[in-house]
């Protein structure tokens, strides 16, 4: 089984709210082995157009146990500070195995 990513792009519309759902989250993630490998941080946008401002990648042990955080109580009891105070995409993608 490989390794599953959430990578999110995101742009934040209300910072103060927001901030519920940043203090939150990471706590709801590591309860299911995932990790942050990027969060925020200063990103050159080399071709496309970015979905969001921030971006977000997360790893999780595979692509089963991702979704079981993503459909979790723990998350879905938060997901509403985020949707509500902001804007961009979310993708869980499969990692590469060679």
């Amino acid at each position: 089984m490989s390794k599953a990513y959430l990578v999110g792009q995101i742009t934040v519309t209300n910072p103060q709210a927001y901030a519920v759902y940043s203090a939150q989250v990471p706590q709801t993630i590591a309860a299911f082995g995932g990790k942050y490998l990027v969060r925020g941080g200063h990103a050159i946008q080399l071709e496309g157009y970015p979905q969001g401002e921030r971006n977000v990648v997360i790893e999780f042990p595979n692509l089963e146990t991702a979704q079981a955080w993503y459909r979790s109580d723990a998350y879905q009891a938060i997901i509403q500070h985020r949707t509500d105070n902001s804007t961009g995409a979310l993708a869980l993608v499969d990692g590469y195995v060679a």
